[in-house]
């Protein structure tokens, strides 16, 4: 079950992640095609990736699934791409900030 805060890794690159809002609805987050574990916990044995998947995810960024609500924020980069039940989380767009003038 995920909830908000939980820090995950990736079993198949160097991706870390923290979940900053849960999924609404049934799923496994993944990431290379492999499901994460727990941040504390080893990963399952897997083919690391030798190249990227869809550019990878990046450092700091928030990837968000719009269908169950699913927010992770990267906290270390990795070859592999985020997805949850089947579907590749989208970078979701910087809002700009109004002008201060």
């Amino acid at each position: 079950m995920m909830k908000a805060g939980m820090r995950f890794k990736s079993a198949v690159c160097s991706a870390e992640g923290v979940v900053v809002r849960a999924a609404e609805g049934k799923g496994e987050l993944t990431c290379g095609g492999v499901i994460v574990t727990l941040a504390d916990q080893q990963p399952a044995d897997a083919t690391p990736l030798t190249e990227a998947q869809d550019g990878g995810v990046l450092l700091a960024k928030r990837y968000v699934d719009t269908d169950s609500s699913l927010e992770v924020l990267c906290s270390k980069a990795g070859l592999g791409m985020f997805a949850f039940a089947g579907r590749k989380l989208a970078l979701k767009e910087v809002k700009a900030l109004p002008a201060s003038d």
